[in-house]
């Protein structure tokens, strides 16, 4: 009973827990900005849920998470609380950081360019989230923020094993 192992899977076991170089720094650092960011969401999808009756944060005049994540357009999407699909989001990514031996931007370029892709996706959605707290509500949440800053983080980090990833992917040309 149980799952099966293959010497792939405990490369890449190996690889992201002890191994080092060939972009395996950057995929641990994109996948603690984007634990960072669930974490955030999380808190606002509590509140989304009414598991809890406000959202904790400091009292200063340019924070209102309770407003900002209790607006309509917080559960405009799917008609379900924007926060949930934040999390969705956030695990495709994780999955992405995760996928592959430390040798995938070579045999595997799509999965270093999907991962590139995935998080200038998250970094313009967080940005845009956050433009519209400004404009529309003139207050921000501030684990909205976090989150919207540990996702713009990300993209600068995934960018140079895409670079060597289509570089691969030009060279098989």
């Amino acid at each position: 009973m149980g799952r099966s192992s293959s010497p792939a899977a405990e490369q890449v076991s190996d690889d992201l827990r002890r191994g080092a170089g060939d972009f395996l720094e950057q995929r641990r650092r994109i996948a603690g900005l984007t634990s960072l960011a669930s974490a955030a969401l999380g808190v606002v999808g509590l509140y989304q849920f009414g598991l809890i009756r406000r959202v904790p944060e400091p009292s200063l005049p340019f924070l209102g998470a309770d407003a900002v994540d209790a607006s309509g357009e917080a559960y405009q999407e799917l008609k379900t609380p924007d926060a949930a699909l934040g999390l969705v989001s956030a695990g495709i990514t994780l999955v992405l950081a995760g996928m592959g031996d430390r040798d995938r931007a070579r045999t595997q370029p799509w999965v270093p360019l999907a991962l590139a892709a995935k998080t200038a996706a998250d970094a313009g959605g967080g940005l845009y989230l956050l433009a519209e707290q400004i404009t529309k509500h003139r207050k921000v949440c501030s684990w909205c923020t976090v989150a919207a800053l540990a996702q713009l983080a990300t993209l600068p980090i995934a960018l140079p094993e895409a670079r060597t990833a289509l570089r691969r992917l030009r060279g098989r040309s």
